[in-house]
């Protein structure tokens, strides 16, 4: 997402047809301007429309579905992301057959309302791409598949396309056409095993043998389970279950991830390419698939780690070499999971310096990591941050109640080395978590996109001490006084639309 360095600046203070996630809108030219404007007014006029609806609710006593009405334009926390969880099936969910006519009336009238909106999001986010404006393209695409999620062409640059009576990604349907499913615990086994499976068999070597015949077979990480999804391979001696369980942990971040840094790992021109509306999605550059151990327990994940980081017993998760490692049991830490799982997307989806973060600016490849930390599934979004996640009450602690702070100017030349051989190290990542939750909501998201660049930067080794406030377009003093505003906010509860 590139920065755009200038002095006219526009943004949304409330778009309801933006509400997947926030958008800065940097006026670069008048066709900038004039996006903002035509946002702005679709804007509105949906308000309107849905406001009128919810009045015509009121004159009919539905006073449930006049909140719905009312709830689909409720304002987000500005401080968290948002990101629609998109339903598997086609069509809206079916009402039941005894449903009273004008329930059904105001169902129809609230669903075209939505289905106009989302044509309407998905036009402008056409506009964007000519005007080379790929990052709010992007963004117009998400809040249009929020209201519509079957928008043909926007689901096609997500990556899904219709099969039978849903939305699957190629992956899914090559597995699916195989005559293989998606089970819950067991992953993607042949439709004829379900049964047996779920009796306490399993298929090992050409032949049926007990679920605890299979537990003994695999009780070594050199011979356990591999459970393969579509973007993660995840070798455990704990579980079936448990390796399953956890990749789809790992793909509901990957997709997050995916969505909020396209620009790190695609070009402009392959992210305006994702929006040709051919029938078949054109993927952005085809990744390996992330490899993971998961261990039975702390003492093992310890055992096996050890000789390669002295001091691996104090940790819940690790990333080196090209794997991730992480352990069940006591000790699991699901924010540990995302962080590690984080470094190992930005390394692993383009091709990285090995001086990354060496030099300096290290403070922003753990920034972001602690910033994923915060992912959750909240009322049929997918959130990230909030002013009150642990991390930034840590951070506000530490700047408003103790008074530190190291200087970005200061902060910036902090290597990787030098950063965590710091005995104030702990009060550092501190500050590092609060500065990238800053950079991605300051004033409606106004540096989101100079953060990517920023990453961009700083991965490719092509980072100096200048590069953050470059990015950006003001000073580092400038962005400590800012950054010290937005700190001084008070939390406020977290207020998530129903679906």
């Amino acid at each position: 997402m590139r920065a755009t360095i200038t002095s006219a600046r526009l943004r949304f203070k409330r778009l309801s047809g933006l509400a997947v996630c926030c958008v800065a809108l940097v006026a670069a030219s008048g066709r900038g301007e004039d996006l903002f404007l035509a946002a702005r007014d679709v804007a509105a006029r949906y308000d309107a429309q849905l406001e009128a609806l919810a009045a015509w609710c009121d004159a009919q006593g539905l006073a449930a579905e006049a909140q719905k009405t009312r709830a689909w334009l409720r304002q987000h926390d500005p401080n968290r992301v948002y990101i629609a969880v998109l339903p598997r099936g086609e069509g809206p969910p079916a009402l039941p057959d005894d449903t009273p006519a004008k329930v059904v009336q105001w169902h129809e009238r609230f669903w075209q309302l939505r289905r106009q909106q989302a044509s309407a999001l998905e036009g402008l986010a056409r506009r964007a791409v000519r005007a080379d404006r790929a990052s709010l393209a992007f963004s117009l695409a998400l809040a249009a598949i929020r209201e519509n999620p079957d928008q043909p062409a926007i689901r096609r640059l997500l990556g899904f396309q219709k099969y039978r009576d849903g939305w699957y990604t190629q992956y899914e349907v090559r597995n699916l056409k195989s005559g293989r499913v998606w089970h819950p615990k067991f992953g993607w086994i042949p439709r004829e095993h379900v049964r047996r499976y779920e009796e306490g068999m399993r298929y090992s070597g050409g032949a049926w043998i007990s679920a605890a015949e299979d537990a003994r077979r695999h009780r070594e990480m050199a011979t356990g389970w591999v459970v393969e999804t579509e973007h993660y391979a995840i070798r455990t001696n704990h579980s079936l279950e448990a390796g399953v369980a956890l990749g789809e942990k790992l793909e509901q971040l990957y997709r997050v991830w995916r969505q909020l840094f396209v620009r790190y790992f695609a070009t402009e021109a392959e992210v305006i390419a994702l929006f040709d509306a051919r029938p078949q999605p054109r993927p952005v550059r085809p990744l390996p698939k992330h490899q993971v151990f998961f261990y039975r327990d702390r003492d093992e994940y310890v055992g096996a780690l050890q000789s390669k980081s002295p001091n691996i017993e104090l940790s819940s998760g690790f990333y080196m070499d090209g794997v991730a490692h992480f352990f069940a049991g006591k000790g699991y830490d699901e924010r540990t999971l995302y962080h590690e799982a984080t470094h190992q997307l930005f390394h692993e989806s383009r091709p990285v310096s090995p001086l990354a973060g060496r030099q300096g600016n290290f403070w922003i490849i753990e920034g972001i990591a602690m910033y994923m930390e915060s992912l959750r599934e909240e009322d049929g979004f997918y959130v990230l941050g909030g002013l009150d996640d642990v991390r930034m009450n840590d951070a506000r602690f530490r700047l408003l109640r103790d008074g530190f702070y190291v200087p970005l100017a200061e902060f910036v030349g902090f290597g990787m080395e030098k950063l965590q051989s710091d005995k104030r190290i702990r009060t550092l990542y501190s500050q590092a978590a609060g500065l990238t939750h800053f950079l991605v909501h300051y004033d409606g998201g106004r540096y989101r996109d100079a953060l990517v660049a920023y990453l961009g930067a700083v991965y490719s080794g092509r980072d100096g001490p200048q590069t953050l406030s470059q990015l950006t377009g003001v000073s580092l003093g400038e962005l400590d006084k800012q950054y010290r505003q937005f700190m001084e906010q008070e939390p406020k509860p977290a207020a998530v639309d129903s679906q």
